[in-house]
């Protein structure tokens, strides 16, 4: 009897520790206690991100773009960062570079337009880290924002899924 009421509690405490390490989506991060970002604005003629809690800048990056970084991203493949207003919809804590925060691009008319184009609008936009251990300098993604690893575990804690993302020419 023993050992069964022993296997049942280690039951329990497992899963109760397995709770502690679940996060919802969209919920808050644990080790960010500071000022909610309600929105993020990213200047790419700057090649700069802000993240801002109402107008106040909380946080500033310096960041790399696509390839092509100059207008708007049209079709897959051409290199280009979107320009627009979306939302940051998914934390990627498996991302091939180091970490992500997935951007809701493309929209319904920018699928729309790559769709009468006879084309694909692409998609797979994020803010992301590194592709190694050093930052690749210039600008080098197929359309995504990118920061150091060290800056991006500190968004991927301060930003929520929901957050609103301008991105400005």
């Amino acid at each position: 009897m023993a050992n069964f009421l022993r296997v049942i509690f280690m039951t329990f405490a497992l899963l109760g520790l397995a709770a502690c390490f679940h996060m919802p989506k969209g919920a808050s991060h644990p080790n960010y206690h500071g000022e909610s970002v309600t929105a993020i604005e990213v200047h790419k003629a700057d090649r700069k991100m802000f993240l801002l809690h109402g107008s106040k800048v909380l946080k500033e990056y310096n960041i790399q773009l696509g390839s092509t970084p100059d207008g708007q991203k049209q079709f897959e493949g051409d290199g280009k960062t979107p320009e627009g207003s979306y939302r940051i919809t998914q934390h990627n804590p498996t991302s091939s570079y180091h970490l992500s925060l997935r951007i809701s691009y493309p929209n319904d008319a920018q699928r729309a337009y790559a769709k009468a184009a006879g084309k694909q609008p692409g998609g797979d936009v994020f803010i992301h880290g590194q592709p190694g251990w050093t930052r690749v300098s210039g600008d080098w993604t197929a359309g995504c924002i990118a920061v150091t690893d060290q800056e991006i575990e500190e968004i991927y804690q301060m930003v929520k899924d929901g957050t609103q993302i301008n991105i400005f020419p």
